[in-house]
């Protein structure tokens, strides 16, 4: 076989990506890059209007985008998602689980409803889906990527203040899910691999940010900045082209350095 160029490996012309979380944020800006590589776009989350602006961002970049509102914390929703992008689409060659949620709380007084809202979102619905989705397509077409968005935060403790217990248990789980997941379907030619962003100013995180102080943030990262609009792109284009075909199993930090800093 002739080895492709590099424009070659990471083109992804032909190929559907569905994304939780898509409306805004993280998962957004991955949208953009599997869009800008040549992959249709299923946006997915629970606020119509939200996904309705973000699809229009994404057209108007040349990107073919559309979008269903789901709320994968629900699993009648989740499948209900993962059927209707196989009716319309016709495909789901890269799913990027993203959706999530946080809270803040003493490990103490934790509510045990916030610790099942957390985990049923950021670790259930992450198994429903990919369950889903592969027994729908990818296991039978015997090919799929599957991108899982960790944190930082699910390798190392946090500082007392931040207080997110069960936030950080849930990416830790996502990290397990992915390597566990990549070794059962490695058969299938399905690559499950997962990205571990740090501090980015997004919706979920600008609370954080704000009440501990950006500057103060920054200053965990040996690059001395948070993340941008830019910088989760490189490593999801890798993840989902044939760049990383003989990558699986595995996470990234793209977090500045932070947890280099912090020793995971």
């Amino acid at each position: 076989m002739t080895a492709r160029t590099i424009q070659q490996l990471f083109d992804l012309s032909g190929k559907t990506a569905l994304i939780t979380g898509g409306s805004r944020g993280l998962g957004l800006q991955m949208a953009h890059a599997l869009g800008e590589a040549g992959a249709k776009i299923m946006l997915s989350s629970r606020k119509a209007d939200d996904l309705e602006q973000a699809a229009a961002e994404l057209q108007s970049a040349g990107i073919d985008a559309r979008w269903i509102a789901a709320d994968c914390s629900k699993e009648e929703d989740t499948r209900r998602l993962a059927d209707e992008t196989l009716q319309r689409m016709g495909a789901i060659d890269i799913l990027v689980n993203n959706a999530g949620a946080s809270w803040g709380a003493p490990a103490e007084s934790h509510p045990v409803e916030a610790w099942d809202k957390v985990m049923n979102l950021n670790v259930r619905g992450y198994f429903i889906l990919s369950q889903h989705v592969a027994n729908g397509y990818m296991i039978p077409k015997k090919t799929g990527r599957i991108i899982n968005i960790a944190s930082i935060a699910g390798l190392n403790g946090n500082p007392p203040e931040m207080q997110t217990l069960a936030y950080n248990t849930s990416k830790t789980a996502v990290i397990g899910f992915t390597r566990t997941l990549a070794a059962e379907w490695g058969k299938y030619n399905i690559n499950v691999n997962a990205i571990c962003p740090g501090f980015f100013m997004t919706k979920m995180a600008a609370g954080l940010i704000k009440s501990l102080g950006e500057e103060k943030m920054a200053s965990h990262a040996p690059l001395g900045r948070l993340g941008d609009d830019e910088d989760l792109k490189g490593l999801t284009l890798l993840y989902a082209s044939d760049a990383g075909k003989h990558i699986t199993g595995q996470w990234l930090a793209v977090d500045g350095g932070v947890s280099v800093v912090l020793g995971a």
